[in-house]
């Protein structure tokens, strides 16, 4: 039972530091240059040429972190629907400039929503609505640029929405992500299932992972190791039932750890 390939969500800036681990092992690179708002909206064509200098060599999976700052899939204005699609799909053009083909989303379902689905009588549906009106524009420039969204749980609390989601909009260009840390967070302060339940009820569509730890109050993106996250059982369930998903390693700060905190993980897996 191999560990999958376990990768790293980089900037420009931490390319020369962690060159030699990801390039000569063809680790999956996630790309998170283009999350500010001023930056997606600009002209990025110095920006992305910078990037392929510095990717040239590297021949492994290679994914960008797409914009989600105050991008509400599930907004009901279409006029606001219309800057979320440009920022969505102009991140996916930069994607395929970059020879990327995987972009990471982020999942509008909240706490307060699976508290209010009965409160609200039809509230549900007009969200899966507006998601799949907002998605369907952007998921046909997916396509035709060979790039996959995968749909990252923020605060969201039951499996079933993005699952839904995603089995709604068909095809391969959509799937699921589980950010470790959020389903933490989500378990301990809202109920939620454990992390090892949502890993499990991604199933055959979980295609991303975001590997980093917390303490169960604040999103920490602490080192794996560092918070209080299980992992011996997360990285096996990985190499046992998810061989497939793209492994990101995704934390803030003390970049120069990550070769260390990625063999700990691959360790675990025996």
């Amino acid at each position: 039972m191999p560990c999958p390939p376990i990768g790293a969500a980089v900037q420009l800036h931490h390319m020369d530091l962690l060159r030699d681990w990801l390039f000569d092992a063809d680790r999956p690179i996630e790309i998170q240059d283009f999350l500010a708002p001023d930056v997606i909206a600009g002209d990025t064509r110095d920006l992305v040429a910078e990037l392929r200098r510095a990717l040239d060599g590297h021949r492994g999976p290679r994914g960008v972190h797409g914009p989600f700052f105050g991008l509400d899939l599930s907004n009901p204005d279409l006029e606001i629907r219309a800057i979320i699609q440009r920022r969505l799909i102009r991140g996916i053009e930069i994607s395929a400039a970059l020879r990327a083909d995987m972009m990471v989303i982020h999942s509008p379902f909240t706490f307060w929503h699976v508290l209010n689905y009965t409160n609200y009588a039809g509230m549900r549906a007009s969200l899966m609505d507006a998601c799949a009106a907002c998605l369907a524009p952007v998921l046909e420039v997916a396509e035709r640029e060979g790039v996959t969204l995968v749909l990252e749980n923020l605060d969201d609390t039951s499996p079933d929405d993005r699952a839904d989601l995603a089995a709604r909009m068909g095809g391969a260009r959509l799937q699921l992500s589980v950010d470790t840390g959020h389903a933490e967070l989500a378990h301990q302060n809202y109920g939620a299932p454990p992390l090892i339940d949502m890993l499990g009820h991604a199933g055959a569509t979980l295609g991303h992972v975001h590997l980093q730890d917390v303490d169960g109050h604040a999103d920490r993106h602490w080192h794996p190791g560092d918070g209080q996250i299980a992992w011996r059982p997360v990285m096996q369930y990985l190499a046992r039932s998810a061989p497939g998903a793209r492994l990101i390693l995704e934390v803030h700060g003390d970049h120069a750890r990550l070769p260390r905190t990625a063999a700990m993980l691959a360790d675990l897996v025996g």
